[in-house]
């Protein structure tokens, strides 16, 4: 489990043609907060929708529970990832803003994502995942 390539900026402000930003947001779609808001604001988020790809965007819920009830929707992020390579996937700390949860209780849910060319990861994840 090695990932060699980069990192997601800790702050994203523009997107290149095939990057997606990859953002926590809630079951409602109710995108007022964080990297929600920014994800509306700039990335083509949709106020209602909370999960899957929009515009330039990707919602994960994050605010419903607790990470068991995360999982399966990152599951089905990494599922989609691999099926579009010609995107490029860029997750950030999702849960660890408003949703309250630390990088170590978020990262594991990523495991899968390490080897996915096209998913790039916040270093905290990666350093929660290969510790």
């Amino acid at each position: 489990m090695a990932y060699n390539r980069e990192y997601t900026p800790d702050f994203i402000t523009e997107l290149g043609d095939n990057e997606i930003f990859v953002f926590g947001s809630n079951l409602a779609g109710a995108h007022g907060g964080g990297a929600a808001r920014l994800a509306y604001n700039r990335f083509g988020a949709v106020w209602g929708q909370g999960v899957g790809m929009q515009g330039q965007s990707y919602g994960i819920p994050t605010m419903h529970g607790g990470v068991e009830a995360i999982r399966p929707y990152v599951d089905e992020f990494v599922a989609y990832a691999k099926a579009h390579p010609e995107y490029k996937f860029l997750v950030t700390q999702i849960g660890c803003g408003i949703a309250g949860f630390s990088a170590r209780e978020m990262a594991p849910l990523f495991s899968d994502a390490i080897d996915v060319e096209n998913i790039i990861l916040p270093r905290k994840f990666v350093d929660v995942l290969q510790n």
